[in-house]
């Protein structure tokens, strides 16, 4: 038996999101909201927030698109393991992506 991922995890060392299709290197996560669930969880306290612990954008050819997601809506989200994304409130799909870099010693 494997354990779910959860999606905070993914997002905090993520270089870059796949957001119903569209790539997006322009996110963020809100630092505070989350230093507020971690000090909850610490003391053994449930922890729910409406409000916004991440916001992506993208471009769509010349269209500036924008996503905003809640805690609730991130801890909410469902894993789907056969293609790694995650679905959220409002029909997203969201996958994360991390960085491959290399050493250069030659």
């Amino acid at each position: 038996m494997t354990d779910t991922p959860y999606l905070l995890d993914q997002l905090e060392t993520a270089d870059m999101l796949e957001i119903d299709g569209l790539h997006a290197s322009d996110f963020s996560l809100d630092d505070a909201l989350l230093d507020e669930a971690d000090a909850a969880a610490k003391a053994d306290q449930p922890f729910a927030s409406e409000g916004i612990v991440l916001r992506i954008e993208a471009l769509d050819g010349r269209e500036r698109r924008h996503w905003q997601f809640s805690y609730n809506q991130v801890m909410e989200a469902a894993y789907q393991p056969a293609d790694d994304s995650w679905q959220l409130e409002g029909g997203h799909r969201l996958k994360c992506f991390a960085a491959i870099g290399a050493e250069g010693d030659d």
